[in-house]
């Protein structure tokens, strides 16, 4: 993984998670729960993660004391931050929930500074502002339509809560590699951890243990799993180590530009000039973000 390139790593997990945005409404309309959906997609990343660390040669064997972060890492980053991502899109336009995690550049650049010491030039910072920026210029049809909906300040609420849950995972997991922990079997348990309570609390509400059989649904959740999970987490933890959380949540501001060009593709999305103008800003920061130092 060392000989992999800082670009791999930041371009790897963004097309990766950009396409799971099309690929989750697979899952969504199987009629499974999300509980069960989200549980099984995190328990099968973790056989396979526990399997990829077996034969690298890394031990699973971690310290007792790391369990404790692991478990708070699972339900916080792979089970709260997912569940309240889809409740918030129940409650508010998925744009918005967009525009909401391109905050993560803001609280990863905070937490990062906090927890690990690392600073963030201003030119990265106003970079990131535009490209914030134009996030919002292009879902601003769905963000100027919120008000109408009658449980939009709770959506919005569930929604930064994911948020939160989201930079509060990656300092867990940090700290936990920070420690001389391996990567790998360190997100094979959260992942683990992160199953076993989602798929607790689907027996727990009466939602019970569901699954179907159907290719589309065993297609997607195989695609989610192997890389919507292992290999984009694997990266983007490998680009928070190199450069930092605030640089890595970038990869969050650049998926909604590209998933909406995937939604052209599949779904008929149609582009209007303002959303334009906005993935240009966007895409344009990034680059001034992501240059090097002169």
């Amino acid at each position: 993984m060392s000989t992999v390139s800082d670009r791999s790593l930041f371009w790897g997990p963004t097309l990766i998670w950009a396409s799971t945005w099309h690929v989750i409404l697979y899952q969504l309309g199987s009629g499974v729960p999300i509980l069960n959906s989200v549980g099984w997609r995190f328990g099968l990343a973790a056989l396979m993660l526990a399997a990829f660390a077996v034969w690298q040669r890394q031990s699973l064997r971690l310290p007792l004391s790391a369990h404790g972060l692991m478990l708070a890492t699972g339900i916080v980053q792979y089970s709260g931050n997912y569940f309240s991502v889809y409740e918030a899109e129940r409650h508010i336009p998925t744009g918005l929930v967009a525009v909401l995690f391109c905050l993560m550049v803001f609280g990863n650049a905070l937490s990062g500074r906090i927890f690990f010491g690392q600073r963030v030039s201003g030119r990265f910072l106003s970079a990131s502002v535009g490209a914030v920026a134009g996030v919002v210029m292009i879902f601003w049809p769905e963000i100027a339509s919120t008000g109408a909906r009658p449980t939009a300040a709770y959506g919005l609420a569930i929604g930064l809560a994911a948020v939160l849950a989201a930079c509060v995972g990656n300092v867990l997991t940090l700290t936990l590699t920070r420690r001389g922990l391996p990567l790998v079997p360190v997100l094979a348990w959260s992942m683990g951890y992160g199953s076993v309570f989602l798929l607790g609390m689907s027996v727990a509400t009466g939602q019970g243990l569901n699954f179907a059989w159907t290719s589309s649904y065993v297609l997607s959740l195989l695609y989610l799993a192997v890389f919507g999970s292992v290999v984009a987490f694997v990266l983007y933890f490998k680009l928070a180590q190199r450069q930092g959380t605030a640089r890595a949540a970038l990869t969050g501001v650049v998926i909604p530009v590209i998933a909406l060009g995937i939604s052209a593709i599949f779904e008929g999305w149609r582009p209007t000039t303002l959303a334009i103008a906005g993935m240009v800003l966007c895409l344009g920061s990034i680059y001034v973000a992501t240059r090097p130092q002169s």
